[in-house]
């Protein structure tokens, strides 16, 4: 068990050394079997301030070798992780949580230079991240079993929850903290040991925080860190897949990216959940309270600068009120400040890399071929590099590449509608199904809506509807599978049936 701080080699060079109030947040490379990875050859992981261009640091990629070592060691750490009494996996889990919350301005400064969000937008998702952490603490001495009811008088029937094993988890950039204590607490709560492989965009939060998960006590193979090169994405998730002591996967990325994840996953019948793409519709009824309606979009659409599978994606807005809604959104979106994330003031930063300021803007151009108008932005900005300006469209038509494809930019497409039936059709239109919103004060339309929308989730009157303590996940072709809530906790464990005869 480790019980003290790691030791101080290997550190990554990095000019974000002088930056941090704790410096061995930053590692030169993978963290497997309680081991920091620093290997003499091989490639190199480039991490750049997506702001800037600069070069943060370059980091050890994972080896084949590498990627099935650590395996070996979340296999072997597996069996007496789960041995451990649920207060005591509880324990270990509210000192990471703690070890988290003492460091949340190096986690958010970390998050802004490789990630580009705002700093303050940076310190939100850090706080949203170790509420997982602590919630799920919590539900580790919460799993039970039954006594169920049987057919004979001689005979006892129970059943045991048991972790389901050695869990691959596949994080993205955009969150690039939440989503790792999103799937690893769950996971580390129900017993089961972990291999995280987070996105190459995004590796420093990553490293930090499998730092303070040593610090806090979580044994040596409990928690593995893998690193891969852009080039290398593709094999590094082929090796760590066709392992077959790993039973579970837990992804979320593209719904292209998670169908062939899903096809190598089927080869050793993994347990999957998968969080894929969103194509969110926000739907503004004619009775809505209209300020409350363009706040709620401004910060569901523009919330990490649109790169949210949960965004906003198309603004459906009731004729009668389309002017008047659209005036109200466009005002606030000319008060959005552009700029490098760690500036006073600035709410949207950069996007993540040039192919996304291409999808964005090539969304852009095909809906003013097309016909639809920008009365806000409508380019990348001037400042160049990756930002892009906060953009509305107006006489958006459902036609459209932004309407069918996930945009993950700040653009704001209005469409209009005239009846319920018609934003229903409209909203329910897409292979996606992840999450939505709408703004009514009819409680007998809200319940209607509610219940008909093909969505995971629904905000009525609300954009903000992620939590610790609600359960997140999409239908069609936006995943499986649910995080958060107690049944996040759920996708880590299997259920045991025994029967006991001759009583």
């Amino acid at each position: 068990m480790n019980t003290v701080e790691a030791p101080p080699a290997p550190l990554a060079q990095s000019p974000l050394t002088d930056q941090l109030k704790d410096p061995e947040l930053l590692r030169a490379g993978g963290f497997i079997d309680g081991q920091w990875e620093c290997p003499d050859a091989g490639p190199l992981l480039h991490v750049a301030d997506p702001a800037t261009g600069e070069r943060l640091t370059s980091l050890a990629a994972t080896s084949g070798p590498g990627v099935r070592k650590a395996v070996q060691a979340a296999s072997r750490a597996q069996p007496a992780w789960a041995a451990l009494p649920a207060k005591e996996r509880a324990t270990r889990l509210m000192a990471w949580h703690a070890q988290i919350l003492a460091h949340v301005d190096d986690l958010a400064l970390l998050m802004t230079r490789e990630q580009g969000k705002p700093l303050a937008e940076a310190r939100g998702e850090v706080l949203f991240g170790a509420s997982f952490v602590a919630w799920y603490a919590e539900e580790a001495k919460r799993i039970h079993g039954e006594v169920l009811q049987t057919y004979s008088a001689d005979r006892r029937v129970l059943t045991l929850r048991q972790p389901v094993g050695v869990v691959v988890a596949i994080t993205p950039w955009n969150f690039p903290s939440a989503m790792i204590t999103r799937k690893c607490a769950p996971a580390l709560a129900a017993g089961c040991s972990i291999v995280l492989k987070p996105s190459e965009e995004t590796p420093l939060s990553a490293i930090a925080l499998c730092v303070l998960a040593q610090r806090a006590g979580i044994p040596d193979g409990v928690i593995n860190l893998v690193l891969c090169t852009r080039d290398n994405v593709a094999d590094t998730g082929r090796a760590l897949l066709a392992d077959s002591r790993v039973r579970k996967l837990s992804f979320t990325g593209s719904t292209s990216t998670g169908k062939q994840l899903m096809r190598l996953a089927a080869d050793n019948v993994l347990k999957v959940s998968l969080e894929l793409g969103g194509n969110a519709p926000l739907i503004v009824f004619e009775d809505a309270d209209l300020d409350r309606a363009a706040d709620g979009a401004l910060a569901s659409k523009f919330r990490n600068m649109g790169q949210t599978c949960t965004c906003a994606n198309r603004i459906l807005v009731q004729r009668t009120v389309y002017d008047a809604f659209a005036a109200k959104l466009i005002e606030r979106v000319r008060s959005l400040q552009v700029g490098p994330g760690l500036q006073p003031d600035v709410t949207q930063g950069p996007l993540i890399n040039s192919k996304a300021v291409d999808k964005v803007s090539e969304h852009v151009a095909d809906a003013l071929a097309k016909g639809a108008r920008a009365v806000v932005g409508g380019a990348p900005d001037e400042r160049g590099g990756l930002f892009f300006q906060p953009t509305v469209l107006l006489d958006v038509k459902p036609h459209m590449r932004i309407c069918h494809e996930e945009t993950f930019g700040p653009v704001a497409p209005l469409l209009a509608f005239d009846t319920e039936e018609e934003a229903l059709a409209l909203a329910n239109d897409s292979s996606y199904g992840l999450a939505g919103y709408f703004y009514t004060r009819d409680l007998a339309r809200a319940l209607r809506m509610a219940e008909r929308l093909e969505l995971g989730a629904v905000g009525i009157n609300e954009a903000v509807i992620s939590s610790e303590a609600v359960p997140i996940g999409g239908v069609k072709q936006s995943g499986i599978g649910r995080e958060g809530a107690h049944h996040g906790i759920d996708e880590f464990l299997e259920t045991k049936q025994i029967t006991i005869g001759a009583l």
